[in-house]
């Protein structure tokens, strides 16, 4: 790998792995477009359909997220631009407010998008009269595969990077080509004379792969799900803990107002210990709500039988006892006996031929 590297290129050396020429952005008749935008862009886009997809694998309505689509875009990145400015206007946009509405010059952050879209999608499904656990446990697939390719933008940004590393993910990014305030003294400290260049974790790629795990998991789950809403307290138990891991290496946290604690890894632990809570909580009232059910199919049957046993006990025929018995057999033989007599004194009386 050579000491000095061009301001375009990027590497990772202990895989042997060298870009050259990764471009930021391009030109389309005169107008810059760039490559963050365009992942952004198709990221959503195969978002929405594969919600679709999965829906439909479920016998449920695939169209109604295109008709989400448009506004939970839109909003949900202004989401992430309002969040953004919120945690760094002390630093950066309080001395000149105007830069609040560059956001090509970058400042997003995903838990901004993901509250907003949240809000959007309870909107949607009150005018829509869906169920919004329905249709959020559908977004959360597209918003993993999302944010799966969104995090390449990052990659070709040049940002979202981490502290100085030599692991064998190690990832080189020339000085000239990063914001000097994403350079933390670690990284600095670690910068050898004669190159031009930092060595970092490359937590856009850790993120990417979790994210790829964690959809992976949900798809083949989806359709053994315990109830609605379970897959939106999966994602967001799942991400919240990878994102506190990941987190804690990245030199470019949103820390919490007055203090060096990183918003992102508090927020990530929290929605972790309410996804986890949700789901002990919801998972043991269905346990009783079956223990239940389960008694009740069981007594029915036993109140069946005894109702049964009572119409039989009711329809059947008393029995004569032995005492009874005896006196109706010796009525029997005195009528029997009378009627002998009277037939014999019928025959004396009758004249002789």
């Amino acid at each position: 790998m050579p000491d000095i590297m061009n301001n375009a290129d990027i590497a990772f050396p202990h895989l042997g792995i060298y870009l050259q020429n990764v471009p930021k952005q391009f030109t389309v008749f005169g107008y810059t477009i760039t490559l963050y935008a365009v992942i952004i862009t198709l990221g959503a886009w195969l978002a929405v359909c594969l919600c679709e997809r999965v829906a439909k694998s479920l016998g449920r309505n695939g169209e109604i997220y295109w008709d989400v689509f448009l506004p939970l875009m839109i909003l949900s990145v202004i989401g992430a631009r309002i969040y953004y400015v919120i945690f760094m206007w002390d630093t950066v946009y309080k001395y000149n407010p105007v830069e609040v509405l560059y956001i090509h010059h970058g400042g997003l952050a995903i838990y901004g998008g993901v509250l907003t879209g949240f809000a959007v999608l309870a909107v949607f499904a009150k005018i829509r009269k869906v169920s919004f656990l329905e249709i959020s446990d559908m977004i959360m697939h597209g918003l993993l595969l999302g944010q799966i390719l969104g995090r390449w933008g990052n990659f070709t940004n040049r940002e979202a990077f981490g502290q100085y590393t030599d692991s064998l993910f190690a990832m080189r990014l020339p000085i000239a080509a990063v914001r000097s305030s994403d350079i933390s003294e670690s990284i600095a400290a670690h910068i050898t004379a004669g190159t031009n260049y930092i060595q970092v974790h490359p937590t856009f790629l850790y993120e990417s792969a979790w994210n790829l795990m964690l959809l992976i998991l949900m798809l083949l789950y989806v359709k053994h799900k315990r109830f609605e809403g379970e897959m939106t307290l999966i994602y967001l138990g799942g991400y919240g803990l990878g994102r506190a891991i990941i987190e804690s290496l990245r030199t470019d946290q949103l820390l919490i107002p007055g203090t060096a604690i990183p918003v992102s890894l508090v927020l990530g632990l929290c929605m972790l210990a309410f996804a986890v809570i949700v789901e002990i909580v919801v998972r043991s009232r269905l346990a009783g709500k079956a223990k239940e059910e389960g008694k009740e199919a069981l007594e029915v049957p036993e109140e069946e039988a005894g109702e049964a046993a009572e119409k039989e006990l009711v329809e059947e025929p008393v029995e004569e006892t032995g005492e009874e018995s005896t006196e109706k057999s010796a009525g029997d033989a005195e009528e029997s006996e009378g009627d002998t007599e009277e037939d014999s004194e019928e025959v004396e009386e009758d004249p002789k031929e």
